[in-house]
């Protein structure tokens, strides 16, 4: 795993970031828990990289009104240098975000060079007609496309993703009397940025959404266990709840695992794909690999366990002790204990229900279910103490 190359990210007209490369992954076909190929054993490599569009590169800080866009000769100039450096690394797969599909020569242009080099590509715009949105490229000489979706998230941040179903041109060896193409599932998409905590809550969504996807298409096509890929920019660190939530099924980051990193956040701080326009130093765009015969427990189970991270982390970042705590969610609850309205109230309070794209009234009432441990539809301080104090599992 390596980073490199030049190009960035943004987000809306609000947001350019300054991006210092991409980030690599060679895989090999044994490690993604199948057999071995057949022999010469070969890997595939699988490139995300976000390539910053340039309706949202700033050329001016003191004019932010000039925009990339507005001069083909340094957004075309930039792009071509992209396209050299991807070409000379031909990845197996590519994920690009930030992709200015409103162009039509620069669409062409990545479209053409790719399929002159051997790629399949597929793009897809964000919704409402932001500008940009992604492109997906596979390389023919290692997989041919079974299957592709598109996924449209229809949130105020216009995300999407792409879903693609690949088999490897050459089998893999499952026994010693036959031997069948590897299936994989493919995932690329660019996730909203968190302007404020509030919004964290939607980029948990993002990626929930994601995988319940992913789990509808395995069950509507009868298909068996298969390693996943998930890539782009995350718009969050190791830090983040997206991070841990990822971890709790089963997912692991390539870049940890090249390098050897753990799950603990000292390890946050020590690798970076870019400054973001605040012009903090950030690791956020990450390759993320499912091994199939790893256990996972229920999405619905980790996704709870992820809003009650969301929960805690806001009530210790308010600065409140434990008892603090119980006592802002008993709010005006007569007796020593959590009612359903209070619980609802605090999640508003927190900005986590009061948009249209926070937590449903069903997700409210799935979390109510799992604090409420005795079921007698309160909540008392030492049933609050279990989710106060629980951390999020990581199998």
């Amino acid at each position: 795993m390596r980073k490199g190359g030049n190009g960035g990210a943004g987000q809306g007209g609000e947001r350019a970031k300054q991006r210092q490369g991409k980030k690599k992954g060679r895989i090999s076909n044994r490690g993604l828990g199948y057999g071995a190929l057949v022999a010469p054993e070969r890997c595939f490599s699988c490139t995300t990289f976000n390539i910053l569009a340039p309706i949202y590169k700033r050329l001016d800080k003191e004019d932010q009104s000039r925009r990339e866009s507005q001069y083909r000769g340094y957004w075309l100039s930039r792009n071509q240098s992209i396209m050299d450096r991807l070409l000379g690394e031909m990845s197996s797969i590519i994920c690009l975000q930030e992709v200015w599909l409103g162009n039509d020569e620069l669409v062409d242009m990545y479209q053409r060079q790719l399929g002159d080099a051997g790629y399949i590509t597929l793009k897809l715009a964000r919704t409402n007609n932001r500008g940009d949105g992604l492109l997906t490229a596979v390389h023919s000489d290692y997989f041919r496309v079974l299957n592709y979706r598109d996924l449209l998230f229809n949130d105020f941040g216009d995300r999407v993703a792409q879903l693609l179903h690949v088999e490897s041109v050459v089998p893999f060896c499952q026994s010693r009397n036959s031997s069948i193409p590897q299936q994989i599932l493919i995932v690329n998409t660019h996730l909203l940025f968190p302007h404020d905590s509030s919004l964290c809550i939607v980029r948990l969504q993002q990626v929930y959404k994601i995988l319940q996807y992913i789990e509808s298409y395995q069950k509507e096509h009868n298909l068996s266990p298969m390693p996943i890929i998930l890539c782009g920019d995350w718009n969050g660190s190791k830090r983040g709840h997206v991070y841990k939530f990822l971890r709790s099924q089963g997912f692991v980051s390539s870049y940890d695992t090249a390098h050897h990193y753990t799950d603990s956040d000292a390890d946050a701080h020590k690798w970076v794909s870019h400054l973001n326009h605040r012009g903090n130093i950030c690791g956020v765009d990450f390759i993320w690999l499912l091994n199939p015969n790893k256990y996972r427990k229920p999405l619905r189970t980790s996704w709870n366990e992820a809003v009650f991270g969301i929960i805690k982390y806001l009530l210790r970042a308010a600065s409140l002790s434990e008892d603090n705590a119980f006592a802002f969610l008993k709010a005006d609850s007569p007796g020593d204990y959590i009612t359903f309205s209070g619980f609802c109230q605090a999640l508003c309070q927190f900005g986590l229900t009061r948009h249209p794209h926070g937590l449903s009234p069903q997700d409210t009432q799935d979390l109510w279910i799992q604090a409420d441990v005795d079921g007698n539809g309160v909540v008392d301080y030492e049933e609050f103490l279990v989710r106060y104090k629980s951390e999020v599992s990581i199998s």
